[in-house]
């Protein structure tokens, strides 16, 4: 846009916010129709989104939720763009522009089947690095957020399966192709019936902590009542999948 197209987007944002915060104060929210886009995580959508929805439904059932679920980048590129009104991620950007409501951590381990993980369970993370291991790429919040942390370790992975793709992460796991980095509790169960087998490795990896990122205003009702849902439906221990 030319300077004075930046000028007049400004001036339209806030002239749509001020008639956003004007509907929201006359109508009730059982009679207040509007649009949220909402983009998540592929972890989210497989944990908690389903109580999330549940919850904006209840609270406002003629809201026409537009969801959006793909890598961290690409959901903050989309926040910048003004395409997105709400992002779930985790919390690895710092930008000014946006408000975040800090939300519940997720603790990751290392796993592989019990025939590959053998009788050698206990390890440090250089004897981890030696194998070869199921990562996320840096196209993806967590892969960004591990890669520093191996970085600031020193160590380096030689052997490694790159996939952003949560569910194909398990596959190749169960497969016995390799040792992956998979959240915890939501698994649960896939370790319980001894399908995969957590690996105990010094240091442990670090929890991600997820935040709700959105542009709007101190006074938009509407979306602090989203935000209070988000929190109470919030819950990286579920699995929408047995």
């Amino acid at each position: 846009l030319t300077p004075m197209g930046e000028e007049l987007v400004a001036l339209a944002a806030s002239l749509l916010n001020q008639r956003d915060a004007m509907l929201q104060r006359l109508e009730s929210p059982e009679n207040l129709q509007r649009k949220l886009r909402l983009g998540v995580t592929e972890l989210t959508a497989l944990t908690w989104l389903p109580d999330l929805v549940s919850g904006i439904r209840n609270a406002y059932p003629h809201v026409e939720i537009i969801p959006e679920v793909d890598l961290s980048p690409v959901l903050y590129e989309r926040l910048a763009s003004n395409s997105i009104d709400l992002i779930i991620v985790p919390d690895i950007f710092k930008d000014n522009r946006f408000s975040a409501e800090t939300l519940k951590p997720v603790e990751n381990a290392w796993m592989c089947t019990p025939a590959l993980a053998g009788t050698h369970t206990q390890m440090t993370l250089e004897e981890l690095a030696s194998r070869t291991l199921i990562i996320q790429g840096a196209l993806s919040g967590m892969g960004m957020a591990y890669g520093q942390w191996f970085k600031m370790k020193g160590i380096d992975i030689p052997k490694s399966i790159t996939c952003n793709n949560l569910l194909a992460q398990i596959g190749l796991a169960v497969s016995g192709l390799a040792t992956a980095c998979l959240p915890l509790h939501c698994l649960g169960h896939v370790l319980d019936r001894k399908i995969l087998q957590r690996l105990d490795v010094t240091p442990a990896l670090p929890q991600i902590t997820y935040k709700a990122m959105h542009r709007s205003t101190e006074d938009d009702r509407f979306m602090a009542a989203i935000l209070g849902i988000t929190r109470n439906a919030c819950d990286f221990t579920k699995f929408i999948i047995h």
